[in-house]
């Protein structure tokens, strides 16, 4: 695709100081770049910021959806890439939340000369159990939620949108995820939570070769305090910061940790000579 198709495939668009640093901010299942929003100003004051749309979700062209392409996570790393690559751009943060955390893995082994350092937020390799590893839900969890998704896809959301979020005692943000569940197509979200649900990249991390941050959540039903430990263990000489914060968004619960929290490794990263990145990644 040429490149001005591909920033309207996936509504891209780009805020911040135009000569800082590039940070790319990759939305989760369900969302869009709005759900970044509360972050993106303290980003953007010494960072070029990149947002976009996952073709399916938000305001990604409809006309673009392949449920072929979407239906594996290489399709949504592909997306990432093709951005970068219609940008130019190198030397870039890749910000992922959720199940994006492992298209960021995905896409950093696709274009290592444009990828440069990774921060993944409240990530998980696999959803589900496994023989000593737990991902949070069982195969019986995951075939109901889907079957459920399936069969209701709004009310779907309605019950499941404020379990994501966590914070009972804000029901606003658990009702913002709502509403963002529910203004994605519903064909186009059964493929996608397959996706997030049944994908197995647990093999992929240890081939990580950027620094990285691993940003968990020191309550979240979607992805458990060990997911994030199990991460950080697999990605050689990663940061795993564990936040004061409940439920799998942080960026909408916790803003000011989150992007305190980002700040802090962007600064570390890129503070540090291009050629020593890699031996200059903090452990914990």
């Amino acid at each position: 695709m040429a490149h001005t198709d591909i920033r309207h495939r996936n509504n891209v668009t780009v805020t911040g100081d135009p000569d800082g640093p590039v940070v790319m901010l990759a939305h989760g299942f369900g969302c869009d770049q709005h759900m970044w929003r509360l972050i993106v100003p303290r980003l953007a004051e010494h960072h070029r910021v990149v947002l976009f749309d996952y073709v399916g979700s938000g305001r990604s062209d409809p006309a673009a959806w392949d449920a072929r392409r979407y239906a594996a996570p290489e399709g949504y790393a592909q997306d990432v890439v093709d951005i970068l690559a219609a940008l130019d751009l190198r030397d870039v943060a890749f910000v992922g939340h959720s199940v994006s955390a492992m298209a960021g893995v995905l896409a950093a082994r696709a274009a290592p000369d444009r990828i440069s350092s990774l921060a993944l937020v409240t990530p998980s390799p696999r959803y589900l159990d496994d023989d000593g590893y737990r991902g949070g839900f069982s195969r019986t969890d995951i075939q109901e939620l889907l079957a459920s998704l399936d069969s209701n896809y709004l009310g779907w959301s309605s019950a499941m949108a404020p379990v994501v979020m966590g914070n009972p005692d804000r029901p606003e943000l658990g009702q913002e995820l709502t509403d963002s569940f529910c203004a994605t197509d519903p064909a186009m979200a059964r493929v996608f939570a397959r996706t997030t649900f049944l994908s197995d990249n647990r093999g992929d991390l240890e081939g990580v070769k950027v620094p990285t941050l691993v940003l968990e959540c020191a309550e979240d039903v979607i992805a458990p305090r060990g997911v994030g430990a199990f991460v950080h263990a697999r990605i050689p000489g990663s940061r795993l910061v564990t936040l004061a914060a409940t439920g799998h968004c942080p960026q909408l619960s916790a803003p000011e940790a989150t992007a305190d929290a980002l700040l802090d490794f962007l600064d570390r990263t890129h503070d540090a000579p291009p050629d020593t990145r890699h031996d200059a990644r903090h452990g914990t």
